[in-house]
This record gives C-alpha cells, sequence and structure tokens, in this order.
C-alpha cells in the first residue's frame, strides 16, 4: 500500500502507540490531516505526549475500532484482543514497517540508517546536518534527540529514518540513501545464522539507490556501495583523534585529504563512527564540509545514550540503550575513561532469544565490569525462557548478583556505592524507568 491509497482512509488506529516509533508515525499522519487514535497496555512519555498533540489514547483491549485502518506494532501478540476483532471485523491491517514504508514514499529523497548499533544517534545526526544545510526535512526516530524529539516535521523534501532490521521490517523502504552502519548477530528469533543476516542487509541496500558503509565492518563493507567509512579504513576517514574526558574531536579525511575539523558534544568514540556515517550521508546529499561540521556539533545527544539522569547515593546516574554485548562494552569502556572510582553496571537482558544466543558473548563483557548486577529480563514479546533468563546469565558469571525488584535494586546499589564511583544501568527495557524511580530526590544532571 503506497500514501496515496492510505489518504483515501480519513481515520487510522494504532495498536501498540505507545511505542517509540509508532508514536512518531501517529504523529506524522496527525499533521498530514488523519484522524487518528490508538491504544496501548499502558502510560507512558510518548501517550502523554501524544494526548498533548490532540491525539486519544485508550489504555488496553477493549476500546472498539471504527476506523477502517488498523496499524500494528510487531511487539502485538496474535491473542490482542483489538487485533483479533479488527481481522474479524476484516478491516485493513498493516504492520508498522509497512506504513512507514508508504509515509517514506512520498518524499523527494528518503536517507535510512540501518545496522545493530547506532541508528538512532546517526539518524539524529542527519536531522541537525539538513537543518543546518537549510534543507526541508522530516525525521522519524527509534529514540529521543533532545531538541527534535523523536519526530521532526520541517518539510517535504527529505525525509530521514531508521531502518530497522527485525522481521526484514528495512525491506519496505525504497531509499535514495541507505547507510549500513554494522552487521553485528542480532534478533536471533528471525535470523537464523550470521550470512542469513547479512543477506537481508545486502538486500536492504540493493533496494537503496546509493549505499553507504562502515568499512571497518567485514560484513557491511562487502556489500555493494558508494561511500565507506571508518577510522581505519573507508573514503571517508577520521584521523587525528583527540579526546578531553571522552569528548572527541577529530578532522575528516576524504580520498586522504583532510577536509574538515569536528568537535562531538556526546561520549565514546563510537559516535565518532556514527559522524563519519552521517558526513558521507550528507556528502552524497551535496551538503558542504561546514555545514556538516555544523550540524553535526549541533547534535547534544540522545535521551538513554550515556545520559546522565540524575544521582544515586550520591554519584552520578548514567543510563544506556546498551542490550548487545558490543554495545554493553563500548559503553562500559567510555565509562572507564570518565570514572574515577568503580563503575556499578546494572544490565537489563532484553528478550530471551538474545540472551539465549549471545549467552557467550553477554557472559565474557559482563565479567569484564566488577560485581555487575543482573535485573529480570524484559521479556518484550516473548514467552519465558530459563535458558535466556536473566537467572541463568547470572547463574553463568561468578561474580554476578541477580536482583528482581526496584527496591531490591536501590538498596543494593545503595550498600555499594562509595565516592568518585558511576552507577551505569543498561538496557532496552523498562529499567529506564526504574532508574527514575531509585534515584536520588533532587535536581543534578
Amino acid at each position: 500500500m503506497n500514501f496515496t491509497e492510505i489518504s483515501e482512509f480519513s481515520g487510522v488506529y494504532f495498536i501498540g502507540i505507545g511505542g517509540v516509533s509508532m508514536s512518531a508515525l501517529a504523529c506524522c499522519l496527525s499533521d498530514r490531516g488523519f484522524s487518528v487514535r490508538g491504544s496501548d497496555a499502558q502510560e507512558s512519555d510518548f501517550t502523554r505526549k501524544l494526548r498533548k498533540r490532540g491525539i486519544s489514547v485508550h489504555i488496553g483491549e477493549d476500546e472498539e475500532i471504527e476506523e477502517e485502518l488498523v496499524v500494528v506494532t510487531g511487539a502485538i501478540l496474535p491473542s490482542h484482543k483489538q487485533l483479533i476483532r479488527a481481522q474479524t471485523e476484516k478491516k485493513r491491517i498493516l504492520s508498522r514497517a509497512e506504513l512507514l514504508g508508504a509515509v517514506a514514499g512520498d518524499f523527494a529523497h528518503v536517507i535510512s540508517v540501518a545496522g545493530c548499533h547506532g541508528k538512532t544517534t546517526t539518524s539524529c545526526m542527519l536531522a541537525h546536518i539538513l537543518q543546518a544545510g537549510g534543507k526541508a526535512f522530516t525525521c522519524h526516530i527509534g529514540g529521543e534527540d533532545l531538541d527534535l524529539g523523536n519526530y521532526f516535521y520541517g518539510g517535504k523534501e527529505y525525509f530521514v529514518t531508521e531502518a530497522c532490521e527485525f522481521k526484514h521490517s528495512f525491506l519496505e523502504l525504497n531509499s535514495e540513501i541507505g547507510a549500513v552502519l554494522n552487521c553485528d548477530r542480532d534478533h536471533t528469533d528471525c535470523y537464523k545464522t550470521k550470512e542469513e543476516l547479512l543477506d537481508a542487509y545486502r538486500a536492504f541496500a540493493a533496494k537503496s539507490k546509493l549505499a553507504v558503509v562502515n568499512a571497518d565492518d567485514v560484513g557491511a563493507r562487502s556489500i555493494p556501495h558508494a561511500l565507506s567509512f571508518g577510522l581505519y579504513n573507508g573514503d571517508v576517514r577520521a584521523t587525528s583523534l583527540r579526546s578531553d574526558r571522552e569528548i572527541y574531536s577529530f578532522t575528516v579525511e576524504e580520498g586522504g585529504i583532510p577536509v574538515v575539523r569536528i568537535k562531538l558534544n556526546v561520549v565514546g568514540i563510537f559516535n565518532v563512527m556514527n559522524a563519519l556515517a552521517a558526513y558521507a550521508c550528507a556528502r552524497l546529499v551535496g551538503l558542504s564540509a561546514e555545514q556538516i561540521k555544523e550540524g553535526i556539533e549541533s547534535f547534544r545527544g540522545v535521551r538513554r545514550r550515556f545520559e546522565r539522569i540524575g544521582t544515586l547515593g550520591g554519584v552520578p546516574l548514567i543510563c544506556d540503550y546498551a542490550h548487545h554485548p558490543k554495545e554493553i562494552a563500548a559503553t562500559l569502556y567510555t565509562a572507564r575513561r570518565i570514572c574515577e572510582g568503580k563503575i556499578r553496571l546494572v544490565f537489563q537482558p532484553h528478550t530471551y532469544t538474545r540472551t539465549r544466543d549471545l549467552m557467550d558473548e553477554f557472559v565474557e563483557t559482563l565479567s569484564k565490569a566488577d560485581a555487575p548486577i543482573v535485573y529480570s529480563t524484559y521479556a518484550a514479546r516473548e514467552k519465558y525462557d530459563f535458558e535466556g533468563s536473566a537467572v541463568r546469565l547470572t547463574g553463568n558469571i561468578p561474580s554476578a548478583v541477580y536482583v528482581s525488584s526496584p527496591e531490591m535494586l536501590s538498596r543494593y546499589l545503595k550498600s555499594m556505592i562509595k565516592p568518585k564511583d558511576m552507577v551505569l544501568i543498561l538496557g532496552a527495557g523498562n529499567i529506564y524507568d526504574i532508574a527514575l524511580r531509585i534515584k536520588d530526590n533532587d535536581r543534578s544532571r
């Protein structure tokens, strides 16, 4: 279904409207004149923000759906009451990915960012670059940029979006520029082998007019591309790196020629890679190096990406979305270069299949932390599986401790914390909300 066909429906109902991507799509359709309503399992910041925009949100599964077009997020189970009724009543049902593909198709130029890590930050950097370059653009983000949020409408020339590999969702997109940041093994419930996953990335790139790939990633650089980037390889490289407490500055070289020097406002060497990816995409758009520099340097960060949300026991409390072993390793590395004391690491596994199938990698990474704390698994769409549970993960790490409630977590952390320590809370589930709940009652940021 394309956007013209969607426009024939006056109203759209979203099942699972409170998700970061779904709420952005709901806002996008609302801005385009559609009547939009939806439901979700529980209240969240996104459901509250939608209501402020005049979009009705119902909590629960019992609301009648009058609309003929229904959009469903991938987290909704087949047993969901509203989904069953919509199917029985033969309403037109679209997946989130199908709607995203249709919305993107209504823009003149589409830039899609794919990869296991870095999609949100790179997409946000691109949005800031397009803004600095004076382009009319709209962005659909899988996180919350500190300035632009998860959705920003600024015109119909360019559309920037994250391209998610889960269930081959990104194959719904036809992009002018498609970026592949990395091809690390993930979503093992969808892809049984790494080669199967790499084939999906190849298909995504093939549906893009111009592909940008990470030349430091063995899988990504094997994909036919127009431009590559990297710290050690590629057409676009970062050289002369300097770090001040993990805030990096670097010179961008194109084809070995120094072009411009950029200083980031976000921590971590991984963000140099994200900036290089955004730079390469923006060069294909036709923006100048100075415009790109201005955009990247205006980017202040994303919620849940090494975000200081306050203090706990008087020490910094940092939250990060890291839920893959490589993301955890990168975040822990950055924290160690900043923290003068010990890092009190808390990790909430996200889905049983990922934890089970990447168990060895999780154990190896978390074993490098000092007495890591493992919080109860965020199951998302999955049923309980002991082999992929937080309990099993904890048992495989001799120094780890398992906790199962916010109260237990708070008590245990406060018993350990000493001056100059840092609390680092990682995970893609509800651990962020738990961190907000247990932090010190102050305004320290």
